[in-house]
Parts: C-alpha cells; sequence; structure tokens
C-alpha cells in the first residue's frame, strides 16, 4: 500500500501576526459610522454607562458588536467594503517580516491558512490577493441577501482555532496529525491552542507569555530546510 504523502501546512493568525494592529474596529468603524459605532459600544458598556454584556467574556463581546453593526445590511455592501479595506491592509498594515515567512511557504508548495478571528468579509480577498489557499475567520450568517447579526460558528478563537483548522484538515481532535508538518504563528493567549498542535509554532506576542513548545518568531531564522 503507497503511504499518504505529507501536507505540509503554515497556519497563520492576522490580528496582531500577519497585520500589526486589530483589524475588526477600524472595520466596523467604516460599517457603521463613528457616530453609531459610539452608540453601539455606549450600549456594550464601553463608555462606562450600564453594561449590556460582560466585558470579560470576549466571545459575547464580539457576538454583540457585530449584531449591533451588522444585522440588516446588505451582504454586497460588506462584501464591498471588506475589498476595500483589503487593499489598505496590504498596502499598509501587514508585517512585512511575517508576510516574508509565508511567501517562504508558499515558495516551498505549503499549504497556506488564515486562522483568525477576524472577519471573512476582508480576509478572503487578502488571501486571494497573497496566494493564502484557505480562510478560516468568522462569517456572519446571511439570509435573503441581508446580514442576520449572527455568526455561521463560534467566534474563531482559543480552542475553537484548533477545532476549526483540525476540521479543515480532516484530522480528528484529538491526538496527533498523521501525514500532516503543521507550521503556526500567533501572538496572543487566543492563539495558544493553535500553537500547541503544531510541529512548529512560532510566537509574535510578548516573550514572557510564550507558549510551552514554541519559539519566538525571528525574521532570520530558518523555518525549514528547503526540498
Amino acid at each position: 500500500m503507497t503511504q499518504q504523502a505529507l501536507r505540509k501546512v503554515a497556519a497563520f493568525d492576522f490580528d496582531g501576526t500577519l497585520s500589526h494592529r486589530d483589524t475588526l474596529i477600524p472595520f466596523l468603524l467604516r460599517v457603521t459610522g463613528r457616530a453609531r459605532f459610539g452608540k453601539i459600544a455606549a450600549q456594550i458598556g464601553f463608555s462606562g454607562a450600564r453594561r449590556g454584556v460582560d466585558l470579560r467574556n470576549r466571545d459575547a463581546v464580539k457576538a454583540q458588536m457585530i449584531h449591533r453593526s451588522m444585522c440588516g445590511r446588505r451582504n454586497e455592501d460588506l462584501l464591498h467594503l471588506g475589498e476595500l479595506y483589503a487593499q489598505d491592509l496590504l498596502a499598509h498594515e501587514l508585517n512585512t517580516a511575517v508576510l516574508q515567512r509565508l511567501n517562504q511557504h508558499r515558495d516551498e508548495g505549503h499549504e497556506l491558512v488564515f486562522v483568525s478571528a477576524s472577519l471573512t468579509y476582508y480576509l478572503d480577498p487578502l488571501a486571494e490577493s497573497l496566494g493564502v489557499d484557505a480562510v478560516i475567520a468568522v462569517k456572519p450568517t446571511v439570509e435573503h441577501g441581508l446580514l442576520t447579526g449572527q455568526m455561521e460558528y463560534p467566534n474563531v478563537r482559543a480552542e475553537q482555532k484548533a477545532l476549526r483548522l483540525r476540521s479543515w484538515l480532516k484530522q480528528s481532535a484529538i491526538g496527533p496529525m498523521p501525514n500532516v508538518e503543521l507550521w503556526s504563528y500567533g501572538n496572543s493567549s487566543g492563539d495558544h491552542a493553535l500553537l500547541q498542535m503544531a510541529d512548529h509554532g512560532y510566537w509574535l506576542g510578548k516573550p514572557s507569555k510564550l507558549p510551552a513548545g514554541s519559539q519566538i518568531f525571528s525574521p532570520s531564522s530558518a523555518p525549514f530546510q528547503s526540498e
């Protein structure tokens, strides 16, 4: 029986890893406008007013922000805004060292995937521009061309990153991944599970918070040997 070929895959978080900063809030500001976004922030409780949601629960906060910013809007409009935002990110917001690493993986023929809590509206066109094969990210639900304000899947953070990536790789939810060699890149506590499942984990966060089994990302380090 012929042994199945080894898949070589590089998974990149986006905000703070491939991008220099958070990208969700600036995009929602484009969607709503500053005045409307200020009202939404007040409703949720960011302004110090009575809180509509527990601010310690990141998933709940994001769900509320997406619901209040997007519910009832035309999907076609969001796709257009996402295309424009992706162009801006590509021109001004990407970490050149991490982008170089992504290009190295692509040149080696590795499969590339974004695994991010950001939105598919701008990650999909950005992935197309960069030659990234797949996007695992937050995708709002659409009915009859309008956004419902809900998300198709739970927020792509922490264990959800590992679960969604394993599903995309068609691997068991637990245990080793046969026939897959995985490189993962992340910068926050929400990326720990993504790094822990990797054969090669690279950390761009604070050195004091380096996850076990990972190494600090260095642009000068060789992540693999050319074949």
